[in-house]
C-alpha cells in the first residue's frame, strides 16, 4: 500500500472516533462499514457476530464493547428515519477487522491500525497502573515513618522498626515477614512490600494511618501499646479484605518495586529527550 493510501486511510479512520464525557472513545459501527467498504448492513451484522463470538471465547463480555444504541439519519428531502447502530470500542473493531476479507486494503489497514492502536492503550493502562503501585509503595514508606516517629517521640524508646514491622505483618498474613519472603521467593535483604500488589500497599498505610491517629488521640506513652494498637488495626484489615475474599497470603508477589520505578524514570527521560527533539 502507497504512503499517500496510508495516511488518507488513517485520516478517515481518525475522523470517525466518538468520545464519551468520561473521555472513553468509541466507533459506530454504521461508520466502520463504510470505512470498511461493506455496502450492506445485514452482510456486515454477519461480521460483527463473529467478532462477539470471538470477545465471548476470550472470557471477557460482549456488552463492555458492543453496545446497541438507535439513531436518526437522513433519507432526502430533511426527513429522518430512526436506524440501529453499535456502539464498538476499538478492541471491537480490531476483532470485527480480524474476520472481515483482508484482500480488501481498507481491511487489512484496519486490521494492522486498530491492532497497534490496542497496543498502545494496553500498555498506556499498564503503564498507569505501574505509577499506582509505585505511588502506594512511597505512600506507605512515609506513613511508617510517622510511625515510627510517633513511637519515639511518645515512648522516648530507641526501637528496632524492622522487628516491630515483623509483628504486624505476621497479623496481615498470619505468617512472619520471613516465612512470606520464603513464600514469595524473596532474598532476605529486600523488603516485603517491595513485592506487594497494590491493595496490599494501600491496606497497611490504611492500618498505619489508623495507628498514627489513635497514637496521638489517646496519647499512648508505651511502645507495647502502639504495637497492639497497630496489631488490632492489622488484623481488622485483614478480616476486612477476607470478608471480600482477598486472602493476602495468597496473592502472586509482583514484580519489585525498585525494578518498576527504574523502568518508568528511564521511559520518562526518553519522553522527554523525544519531545526536546521534536519541538526543535
Amino acid at each position: 500500500m502507497k504512503h499517500e493510501d496510508i495516511y488518507v486511510l488513517n485520516q478517515k479512520f481518525e475522523s470517525f472516533v466518538n468520545e464519551l464525557e468520561d473521555g472513553l472513545e468509541f466507533w459506530c459501527a454504521r461508520d466502520l462499514q463504510h470505512l470498511l467498504w461493506y455496502s450492506e448492513w445485514r452482510n456486515f451484522v454477519n461480521i460483527i457476530s463473529k467478532a462477539k463470538t470471538a470477545i465471548e471465547s476470550t472470557g471477557e463480555s460482549i456488552s463492555d464493547h458492543f453496545v446497541d444504541i438507535n439513531k436518526m439519519v437522513e433519507i432526502g428531502s430533511g426527513s429522518k428515519r430512526e436506524v440501529e447502530d453499535i456502539m464498538l470500542t476499538r478492541y471491537a473493531c480490531y476483532l470485527i477487522a480480524m474476520n472481515g476479507d483482508n484482500t480488501k486494503k481498507e481491511i487489512a489497514f484496519a486490521q494492522q491500525y486498530f491492532a497497534v492502536q490496542t497496543r498502545k492503550l494496553e500498555l498506556i493502562e499498564k503503564r498507569l497502573l505501574e505509577s499506582e503501585r509505585v505511588e502506594a509503595r512511597g505512600k506507605l514508606k512515609e506513613t511508617e515513618k510517622e510511625l515510627s516517629d510517633v513511637i519515639y517521640e511518645q515512648t522516648k524508646w530507641e526501637h528496632n522498626f524492622a522487628l516491630i514491622r515483623s509483628k504486624w505483618d505476621t497479623a496481615l498474613f498470619q505468617n512472619t515477614t520471613q516465612d512470606m519472603k520464603n513464600k514469595w521467593g524473596i532474598t532476605w535483604a529486600k523488603p516485603l512490600a517491595d513485592f506487594m500488589p497494590t491493595i496490599l500497599l494501600k491496606a497497611k498505610d490504611f492500618a498505619t494511618e489508623i495507628t498514627i491517629h489513635n497514637a496521638r488521640q489517646h496519647c499512648m506513652s508505651t511502645e507495647n501499646d502502639i504495637s497492639n494498637e497497630h496489631i488490632t488495626n492489622n488484623t481488622t484489615v485483614r478480616n476486612t479484605l477476607l470478608e471480600r475474599w482477598i486472602i493476602p497470603e495468597e496473592l502472586p508477589p509482583e514484580e519489585d518495586l525498585q525494578k518498576v520505578s527504574r523502568r518508568l524514570q528511564n521511559e520518562a527521560k526518553k519522553w522527554l529527550k523525544n519531545q526536546k527533539k521534536f519541538s526543535k
